[in-house]
């Protein structure tokens, strides 16, 4: 073995604490590149494989009611492949044991359909000669317990009928299901009902007519104008507006979910290795500081600047390399963890987690350079030392021009401490540099902190502030607002408020987002829109009011102009005034007066649903009236949409936060630890002369891990203010259409974050003051500086 390749096992053997430290810094990074990446290939592949072999249309075009002949008109648009005609509706299940009605959709589906095709997981296929036999989503059956052979009834066009299960069944179409108007996905509380297409049209009065066309367009051709062909020939149908599949609800959330997976997977690796080269030029700085001696005798005996500098070159390698494989077999373990999460809330018949390889070819390099970056900036040091200047011992620091340490506060002060001060005092770039450091890690977890205490102000803000309701009623059709007093009367209602629906689309020039208006009263109680201040926001006649995020969407203020293409009844097209902008988490909603709302549908009077609220002791009688209410869809109670969101953020997307959090616990520890022992290294001869000239083991420890704590001290308001600025970054980066994550930094978050600095400096004080006591003081003392 080579004399610099032994030394170099020796070398890595003495700093091992350290390039541990480095290192699972390093596989962090490569660990979140790996997995999010394998993550981003598993979860687009498996969309892409799921909606080919199934064929999911590419358009989807809603009509009041068509006349079947239509299907040669719309196979002649240029650029269609398939249609598909089919009949959909609303429909409500009563179920044994379910105190309110579970709300669903129906939908005719042919023997070998088309488009849109389904994946029966139990049970058999419909024949079609049974009117009586549906097929279920499977999701919403395993929710309740539920087979082939068990018979279930279901309200449909205001008659109650009764269905048996012929199978279960899985669709493309569905794999973020939630009940209309709700965004948090429950298995239970929504089902889709799948029938032969005779009887479907006989429940809806659909006989030789369809209300919904899907389309697939041929490869290379754009959506957009088929659409526009589509409107055009049904709009004298009722037609309410044609759609591509990104506008499906299904797949926007799917979509969402990968985009903020990869973006993850570029912002964060690289921080990680900003960090991990930050450590490595510090523990290299040191080292060649420190082995003057060693590099001014390899060069006397012959060896060039580049043998001595790739010797440390390769010391920063194999720190580096080492992280990076311990984090690619990390990205992998953790993916494959991860897969099954997302089955909770994505419903794929299968999902098996795959490797981008160009993940690992990233990760590694990132780090290899990273390291690099890292090791290059010392090493012209080496480059620097002759041997005969590097074997002289260095030039002692000149402290000539700093401020004597003297008077009454001196004489008040012990000896350890002030030569504590002292050195804080006469080194100021050095500990500026470590307060940095430690205040970047303070930073960090103070933001991952922040994010986790985001997540409950957004629980607690939709939950508590915007919607002080008990439950959400919701009809299968607008009705008159005279319903209302129908609803006051029920036992247990002690506050209704009406509110009404309608799909539109907003535009702002380029931008233009599909959703709905809520149409709301003009000072509503049970659900309000809110400010940033949480103060309510009345609902004026003559504007619209847009959540922030949606108002960030279509790039519109306050005072600007929303043109709104309302896809219902008449289907008006107006330019309405923003009026105010609100504070709303979930989703991306819009408000309007609902009386403004109806005259612009041309339909007075007419409401959507209503939130109530109602006595907890008599609630169970109240659910049990809305279900025989035939006009009634669905209710919604609140208490079991907010545990549905918190499990949904604790075990769903929501749980990445957990994972950043440890990461930056990790990466605080490191960097803490690094610190305390470049500083034991820098001043282990001074420390072992201090215990020869009499200095007890812990006045000896003391003079170091004191200055760790100032330090440490000293970087935590360093740390707040950083932490304050990364919360906002951190909080965008987990925000989605579906939630907006507030950057919620305040005292709680950094007390939080003070913790883990505090524990991470009290762990590395440990580890170094038990070396400290271990120090041979004869081989310490016959170090040269």
């Amino acid at each position: 073995m080579a004399p610099l390749t032994r030394k170099l096992a020796r070398d890595l053997l003495r700093i091992k604490g350290q390039a541990i430290a480095i290192a699972l810094v390093v596989a962090v990074g490569v660990l979140l590149q790996v997995m999010q990446s394998g993550l981003v290939v598993s979860l687009e592949e498996t969309r892409r494989a799921y909606y080919e072999r199934y064929r999911l249309a590419d358009v989807y075009a809603p009509v009041t009611r068509a006349p079947g002949r239509l299907l040669e008109d719309l196979q002649e648009i240029q650029g269609v492949a398939a249609v598909e005609l089919r009949v959909t509706g609303a429909a409500r299940i009563d179920l044994p044991g379910v105190s309110v009605p579970v709300r669903a959709r129906a939908l005719s589906l042919r023997d070998l359909p088309r488009l849109n095709a389904v994946l029966v997981t139990a049970g058999r296929a419909l024949t079609g000669d049974r009117p009586d036999e549906i097929l279920l989503l499977d999701s919403f059956a395993k929710a309740h317990g539920l087979g082939p052979g068990d018979r279930i009834q279901a309200t449909m066009n205001g008659a109650r009928h009764a269905f048996r299960i012929a199978g279960l069944a899985m669709s493309p179409e569905f794999l973020y299901t939630t009940a209309p108007g709700e965004m948090v996905p429950d298995d239970g509380r929504f089902a889709v009902l799948l029938m032969a297409p005779d009887a479907i049209a006989a429940v809806f009065d659909m006989e030789g007519a369809f209300n919904e066309v899907l389309l697939s367009t041929a490869r290379g051709v754009e959506a957009a104008g088929v659409i526009a062909e589509v409107d055009h020939l049904l709009e004298n149908y009722g037609g309410a507006g044609a759609f591509a599949l990104a506008d499906l609800p299904s797949d926007t959330y799917i979509t969402q979910e990968i985009n903020g997976l990869r973006q993850v997977s570029h912002v964060v690796p690289p921080v990680f290795m900003a960090v991990a080269a930050f450590l490595l030029y510090i523990v290299i700085s040191r080292m060649i500081q420190a082995e003057r001696r060693e590099i001014g005798l390899l060069k006397a005996f012959g060896y060039s600047n580049w043998e001595v500098g790739s010797h440390y070159l390769r010391l920063v390698m194999i720190i580096s390399l080492g992280g990076a494989v311990l984090g690619g077999v990390a990205g992998i373990l953790a993916g494959r963890a991860l897969v099954d999460v997302y089955l909770l809330y994505y419903k794929f018949p299968f999902l098996v987690f795959r490797l981008d390889p160009s993940s690992f070819a990233i990760g590694f390099g990132a780090s290899l350079l990273a390291a690099s970056a890292g090791g290059l900036l010392v090493l012209r040091r080496v480059f620097e030392l002759t041997p005969a200047v590097a074997m002289r011992p260095a030039a002692p620091a000149d402290f000539s021009r700093a401020r004597p340490f003297g008077g009454a506060l001196a004489r008040a002060l012990d000896q350890p401490t002030r030569m504590v001060l002292r050195r804080l005092a006469r080194e100021p770039l050095r500990m500026s540099g470590a307060v940095a450091g430690v205040g970047a890690a303070t930073a960090l977890a103070a933001a991952m902190a922040s994010i986790l205490a985001g997540f409950d102000d957004m629980v607690e803000l939709t939950f508590g502030d915007i919607d002080r309701s008990d439950l959400m009623v919701s009809f299968i059709h607008p009705v008159a607002e005279q319903v209302r007093f129908d609803l006051a009367a029920l036992p247990g209602v002690i506050e209704v408020e009406p509110f009404r629906v309608v799909d539109a689309v907003m535009v702002n020039g380029r931008n233009s987002y599909r959703g709905v208006i809520n149409g709301m009263v003009e000072q509503p109680r049970l659900y309000r829109a809110v400010d940033a201040g949480t103060r309510p926001i009345a609902i004026r006649g003559d504007g619209l009011i847009l959540a922030t995020g949606l108002a960030q969407e279509l790039k519109v203020g306050p005072g600007q102009m929303v043109t709104l293409d309302v896809r219902e009844g008449r289907r008006p097209k107006v330019e309405v005034q923003v009026s105010a902008v609100a504070e709303s988490l979930i989703g991306s909603p819009a408000f309007m007066q609902i009386a403004a709302l109806n005259r612009l549908l041309s339909e007075p009077g007419r409401i959507s649903g209503a939130y109530l609220r109602v006595d907890a002791s008599r609630a169970d009688e109240t659910y049990r009236r809305l279900k025989d209410m035939p006009q009634v869809a669905g209710v919604a109670i609140k208490a079991e949409s907010r545990a549905a969101l918190r499990k949904m953020m604790d075990q769903g997307a929501g749980a990445m936060r957990y994972v950043m959090a440890a990461i930056a616990g990790v990466i605080t520890f490191g960097v803490i630890y690094n610190a305390a022992r470049v500083a034991q290294a820098e001043r282990e001869r001074d420390l072992a002369g201090l215990r020869v000239l009499g200095f007890t083991r812990s006045e000896v420890a003391f003079v170091l891990l004191g200055e760790l704590a100032f330090v440490t001290l000293l970087a935590l308001p360093v740390g707040a203010l950083g932490g304050y600025g990364l919360s906002f970054a951190v909080s965008a980066g987990f925000s989605t259409d579906l939630y907006q994550i507030p950057a919620s930094f305040g005292l709680a978050s950094f007390g939080q974050a003070t913790a883990i600095v505090i524990l991470a400096a009290l762990v590395s004080g440990w580890a170094v003051k038990r070396d400290i006591d271990r120090t041979d003081l004869v081989q310490a003392l016959k170090s040269r500086e």
